[in-house]
Order: structure tokens, then C-alpha cells, then sequence
């Protein structure tokens, strides 16, 4: 079993054809299925089912991908570290969408400034897609709040960040000083997609005190949301640092909920097998020793 077992068999996992994997791996489709069975032979199992000419992961196949995915990307690691001197570095970061409004610019131009031979490059996404794409090997790291599911993931806090509910400036509940959830019912609510950590933290509070609102319109793009927001269309939930600026400047008022604040961290993920490149340990330190520190954060909100 060899690291081109390994490549061959992901390939074929990720194109779900051997005649697809060949293609892209520019070799016979013959030497694809050669080394499948050699893999299989190997460990005494199936890696895949053959359905009506499809081809699907067995459990094995599926425990044995897991696996694959990050000897690969161990092997990618250790080349890059042996090369370091004398190659570029890359990382590839995921971030939630509020991360990415608020933080991750300033991160990037510290982290250019300590590793200007490094490519780095961002996606951003809800923490779900982000989970996901860690997970996978996607992507090198992430930088998302919320609570994340996977028992595969080493999580470290960089902050907090608070949840707010927020209205236009000329929304019935503008003025008001107090605001108990009962006055949020039928209120026509403006929401994330399904896995955006703001839409599942806050409207579970909701579902558990049983309030009801009126969905009337769903984004995934949060200027959309601000400004349906700002046009009186209904309310809606922000990380309090991505509203900050419309707050300033009167077009948005966060409402004060009567004996409820939400708070999340803002974690780095990485996966639990994960390299710890140069590149990964920069970014933690720029994280732990930055602005972004939890109790630098915390003090200058105050």
C-alpha cells in the first residue's frame, strides 16, 4: 500500500467514476482498478459497492476516506515543510460570514506582513460550510463562532462576540427602552440560511420560549439582510461588531431584550489530525497575540 493507492482510491471517491478518476489522473483506467483491488486485497474489505454501474462508498470505504484524505495531506505538509526554504507556502482559510465582514482583513494584513512568501487564500461561508470544509481537508483552517458538532475538530477560542436583535430606525419597536420577547411575536423576521451560527444560537431561544415570527424574507447575504433591515421590512439578527457602523450612524437600532444577552466565541478549527504547518502556528500566534485576544476584545468593548 502506497501513497498512490491512497491518491488513486480518494480520487475515485471524490469523482464517484474510476473512468473519471483515470481522466483526471491522467492513467489507464485498467491501473485505477488495479489499485483499488490491490487496496481491497490489502485490508480484506470493499471500498466500494457496483450499482447499476455507479459506484458508492461501503462503511469501510467511507472509515478508509477519512483516513486517506489526511495521509495525503500529512504527505503534502511534510513536502512543503522539506522544501520550505525554497518553495511558497500556502494556507487556505474558511470564515463565517460575520468574520469575514469584521476580522479577517485585519488578520490577513498582519499575517502578510509576517509571511510575505505565503499564498493565502479565503473562502467565506456559513460555520456549517466551514465545519464541513475543515472536516474534508477543504480548506487549512477556520475561523467561525457558534458551537461546532464534530468530535474531530481541535477548537480554540480566539473572542467573543454577541448576538443582537435589530430593527430600522423607524420600526415600531425603535423607541422602545425594554423590550421582552412577548413584544417580538408576529413580528415579520428577516433570516439566515440554515447554518449560519446566528440563525441556529438565537432562534433556538426563540423556539424554546415559543415565539413566533412572521418569516418574510431569507438571504444569505448579509448587506441584503441590513438593508431590508434599514427599509422597515422587519427584524433581524447581527453579530453586534457587523452593525456596528449603521448603529453609528442611526440606521439601525439593536433593541434591548429584557433579560437575555447571547454571547458565542469566535473559534479557530482545525481538524484534530490537522499538520501544524509554519503557516497554521503564524496564524495562532497572530490570533493569541493580537487585537483579536479574547481579553483585549472583551476590555475594549467595555
Amino acid at each position: 500500500m502506497t501513497i498512490r493507492h491512497l491518491k488513486i482510491f480518494t480520487t475515485v471517491a471524490d469523482e464517484g467514476s474510476m473512468s473519471l478518476a483515470a481522466k483526471r489522473l491522467h492513467i489507464s483506467q485498467p491501473s485505477v482498478s488495479q489499485a483499488i483491488s490491490d487496496l481491497e486485497k490489502y485490508y480484506g474489505i470493499r471500498l466500494f459497492e457496483r450499482l447499476s454501474q455507479k459506484i458508492y462508498l461501503t462503511k469501510e470505504g467511507e472509515l478508509m476516506l477519512s483516513f486517506s484524505r489526511h495521509i495525503l495531506d500529512s504527505f503534502e505538509q511534510m513536502e512543503e515543510a522539506v522544501n520550505y526554504a525554497a518553495e511558497k507556502t500556502s494556507l487556505r482559510i474558511g470564515c463565517s460570514v460575520s468574520v469575514g465582514t469584521c476580522l479577517i482583513n485585519d488578520i490577513l494584513d498582519e499575517a502578510e506582513q509576517k509571511m510575505p512568501d505565503c499564498e493565502i487564500s479565503v473562502i467565506v461561508s456559513n460555520s456549517s460550510d466551514i465545519e464541513r470544509a475543515v472536516l474534508s481537508n477543504e480548506i487549512d483552517l477556520g475561523l467561525v463562532e457558534g458551537i461546532m458538532k464534530s468530535k474531530d475538530l481541535l477548537i480554540m477560542p480566539v473572542c467573543e462576540d454577541e448576538l443582537v436583535v435589530v430593527c430600522g430606525k423607524n420600526h415600531e419597536l425603535a423607541k422602545e427602552k425594554n423590550v421582552p420577547l412577548e413584544m417580538l411575536k408576529g413580528q415579520n423576521y428577516i433570516s439566515r440560511e440554515i447554518g449560519s451560527a446566528e440563525r441556529n444560537q438565537i432562534e433556538k431561544i426563540f423556539e424554546d420560549y415559543g415565539l413566533q415570527l412572521n418569516k418574510t424574507f431569507c438571504s444569505t447575504n448579509t448587506e441584503a439582510i441590513k438593508n431590508a433591515v434599514i427599509r422597515g421590512r422587519g427584524i433581524a439578527i447581527f453579530s453586534k461588531r457587523v452593525v456596528e457602523r449603521e448603529c453609528a450612524e442611526g440606521q439601525i437600532v439593536i433593541l434591548p431584550l429584557e433579560g437575555i444577552t447571547v454571547t458565542r466565541n469566535i473559534n479557530m478549527v482545525i481538524h484534530k489530525n490537522k499538520y501544524m504547518s509554519a503557516s497554521i502556528k503564524m496564524i495562532k500566534e497572530i490570533l493569541e497575540g493580537g487585537a483579536y485576544n479574547r481579553q483585549q476584545v472583551l476590555k475594549a468593548a467595555r
